[in-house]
């Protein structure tokens, strides 16, 4: 089984690794992002995809545009049998799609139609949703819009954030792309058009919103704080300085005051009125400095608080 693999972050290192760990497989090409400076230092780094690729030897493309003809020549002269994509970060174009003799598919996480587009697992925590999965779906020209070959549900625990959901959902594709890989191989499968009618869509997120609003509820707050843990994280604005959270809870604290105010500080936390309820922020970063705890900030920014 010939396979050209797309991907780029971390997890998607890891379902490569499960690929060419199998001697079923043949990992013919790997396509992934081109090298990019680091965020500190700016030193030129490679995707963790391209990393994986390299220690086993297998032919790596990092084509800024995926229509060079040299590219398409390359790939062109190769024999695939199937193009499996996650998280490469580009939409393909459709010579690319119609390359491999069986099929591409996209490892996509969410229970499709459910979150199509570039944030699925951000969204499912975002709107506080108790079960998410991951879903196998032959690849289209249309975002996401591919009939889907297999779904596989898992639960969002309380404890979940970006990171730790999505490792879960990267092992949760690993435990079954076999399954999906040799069903496809022996046409025992047979994939199901969406029904689109039901499909919800999420965007790319920008910076911008990381900022909270505290006239919201303590659990929307919570969920974004979740949500953004990876990037780009959860912020407020005080005295007109971006004050980073890194670490908060929900708090049952009783008060009158009006959401945004500060209901009292100290070592344990700074206490921050909610619509209903108060976030406590027990791990907090001031710009271009490090990572403080609210016994730290208590000392030493007590005044600029109080």
């Amino acid at each position: 089984m010939n396979i050209l693999y797309a991907g780029t972050p971390e997890p998607s290192a890891r379902i490569l690794q499960h690929l060419v760990s199998n001697n079923k497989y043949n990992v013919v090409g790997v396509l992934t992002q081109p090298d990019k400076p680091q965020k500190r230092g700016k030193k030129i780094a490679s995707s963790p995809v391209s990393v994986i690729a390299k220690t086993h030897k297998v032919h790596i493309f990092k084509p800024s545009d995926l229509n060079e003809i040299a590219f398409v020549d390359k790939i062109s002269s190769l024999k695939i049998d199937l193009v499996i994509v996650a998280a490469y970060g580009k939409i393909l174009p459709k010579w690319l799609l119609d390359i491999s003799s069986i099929m591409p598919i996209n490892i996509h996480y969410s229970l499709l139609p459910k979150y199509r587009g570039a944030s699925p697992i951000q969204s499912s925590i975002l709107c506080g949703d108790k079960n998410t999965g991951v879903t196998f779906m032959k690849m289209s020209q249309g975002l996401d819009e591919g009939d889907v070959i297999q779904k596989h549900a898992i639960g969002i625990q309380k404890n979940h954030n970006k990171i730790s959901l999505e490792n879960d959902l990267c092992s949760l594709a690993i435990n079954n792309i076999d399954n999906v890989i040799d069903g496809l191989k022996t046409n025992n499968i047979y994939p199901v058009a969406q029904k689109n009618d039901l499909a919800t869509y999420c965007s790319k997120i920008k910076k911008e919103d990381s900022l909270i609003e505290f006239n919201s509820f303590s659990k929307d707050i919570l969920n974004k704080y979740r949500a953004y843990y990876e990037w780009p994280g959860t912020a407020f604005f005080y005295k007109d300085i971006r004050i980073k959270i890194d670490e908060m809870y929900i708090s049952d604290i009783d008060s009158s005051i009006e959401p945004g105010k500060i209901i009292k500080f100290d070592a344990t936390g700074l206490y921050i009125k909610t619509l209903d309820k108060a976030i406590v922020i027990t791990y907090l970063q001031f710009p271009s400095k490090k990572i403080i705890s609210s016994s730290d900030a208590f000392n030493a920014y007590r005044d600029f608080f109080v």
